[in-house]
């Protein structure tokens, strides 16, 4: 057997070769000295996913594909596509509400990918899997090189440390005197305390330090570390592929606005259609609050608005978003959402937010601290902004044009109300409060 633990590229180039030559899993693993479950992990976490038809016949996953004699499902179906049933349009799975999904069952099975299938050139409508060394090789660097930065905590355990360490922080312990006296209750070095007080995880700040606000220490990012395993399948890369074969969908840009570092944040969802911009005040900048009002949405929107609403979701890398599945699907697994995230230090492909958020600065500027509002005061500003024309929507504001395509109800749902012309205000002299100015 090999000692080294991780698959090199030009292994992962025999893989291929060889999955494409009907090999099983036994014969690749003893041919590159692994274990069978290292060769079925390394193919289960690299697959690439393909929704393609074969020879002119478009793609179709439905159960039904076969037997279906249903016609014109869309209400205005396009003349030039010629489709005589509407099992033979591209936009059929999306549409029917008969849809019913359907997986190769070989795909279930090792060696799960469809490298060797001949059916997938001839004969086959439903979605294809393959490994390829390139991608896998591009995605295990990217997870690697994530690895080996920052920490990785969930956000159970830092609230744990948190309810453990910052109380006693706050009675001038050191970090140090805390960590020797309970060992049982905290499961990270002394060192890992410092730089969760450092990056603002723990409620407990530098300030309740008594010894190290005395030195003024070398300023340096402190990198949480995000699963970049999330990320396969969605990268902007992929979000461009996908827009290719559904390039009617729409696209919904999710964003946060810090005020100050480790305090109350914002999360900004924008509707790019109509330009405009919904906000909600979060305490904690965390996967869990982003979810939440997710959650909260899809409960006073429902699945049939919500699911067209929004069909896809460009966000950022930043760790908010890192639990994708959570937001794309319901509690009882039904999707309901597509999330697809930006290259890292790439603001400018959801630049459509990116201007929006200058709005909001005319309100809070940079480095005001978000905790002396409330969610009121977010949505109030927010009716202003929306209600503010804009000469790219011809001179109408975002809350007349997300009314005109989505439709009234849909605003008084999400709690959206239009401010007259006259009175729209674009300063914080809306919030009216003494301890703001």
């Amino acid at each position: 057997m090999a000692n080294h633990k991780h698959l090199t590229q030009e292994q992962r180039s025999i893989i291929q070769e060889m999955l494409s030559s009907h090999n099983t899993l036994a014969n690749i693993a003893s041919a590159l000295g692994k274990n069978p479950t290292t060769i079925s992990r390394e193919i289960r976490n690299h697959l690439v996913f393909v929704r393609v038809g074969y020879r002119h016949v478009n793609f179709n996953a439905c159960a039904h594909r076969f037997s279906c004699t249903r016609i014109h499902i869309c209400k205005t179906c396009n003349p030039d596509k010629h489709y005589k049933k509407c099992s033979n349009c591209p936009s059929c799975n999306k549409n029917c509400p008969d849809f019913l999904l359907v997986i190769c069952p070989d795909l279930l099975k090792p060696p799960y990918v469809c490298n060797s299938c001949s059916k997938r050139f001839n004969g086959c409508t439903l979605e294809k899997r393959y490994y390829y060394a390139d991608q896998a090789q591009k995605e295990y660097l990217s997870v690697l090189s994530e690895s080996r930065s920052g920490f990785s905590l969930t956000e159970a355990e830092i609230r744990h440390l948190d309810s453990v360490v910052s109380p006693l922080l706050r009675q001038s312990q050191s970090p140090h005197h805390v960590f020797v006296t309970n060992p049982d209750s905290i499961m990270v070095s002394e060192r890992t305390i410092y730089r969760l007080v450092d990056s603002g995880q723990l409620s407990a700040r530098n300030i309740d330090l008594p010894r190290k606000v005395r030195f003024r220490a070398r300023k340096k990012t402190i990198h949480i570390k995000v699963d970049k395993s999330c990320r396969i399948n969605r990268k902007y890369e992929d979000f461009v592929s996908f827009l290719q074969g559904n390039p009617d969908i729409l696209i919904t840009q999710l964003d946060s606005v810090e005020g100050v570092k480790g305090g109350s944040v914002l999360l900004t969802i924008h509707f790019i259609k109509a330009e405009l911009m919904l906000a909600f005040l979060r305490d904690y900048n965390d996967s869990k609050s982003v979810i939440s009002i997710f959650d909260h949405i899809y409960s006073i929107l429902g699945h049939q608005k919500f699911s067209s609403l929004f069909q896809l979701c460009l966000a950022d890398n930043g760790s908010e978003f890192s639990n994708p599945k959570a937001l794309e699907f319901n509690g009882d697994g039904e999707r309901r959402t597509r999330i697809f995230y930006c290259d890292p230090s790439a603001p400018y492909q959801k630049g459509s937010a990116e201007r929006n958020h200058e709005f909001i600065r005319m309100f809070i500027p940079k480095g005001k601290d978000f905790s002396g509002y409330t969610q009121d005061d977010i949505s109030l500003m927010m009716d202003h902004i929306n209600s503010y024309s804009r000469e790219s929507l011809g001179n109408k504001s975002p809350y007349e044009m997300f009314a005109f395509l989505y439709g009234q109800e849909v605003l008084d749902l999400l709690g959206c109300h239009r401010i007259p012309p006259q009175n729209v205000t674009l300063n914080r002299s809306i919030f009216r409060k003494e301890d703001l100015s």
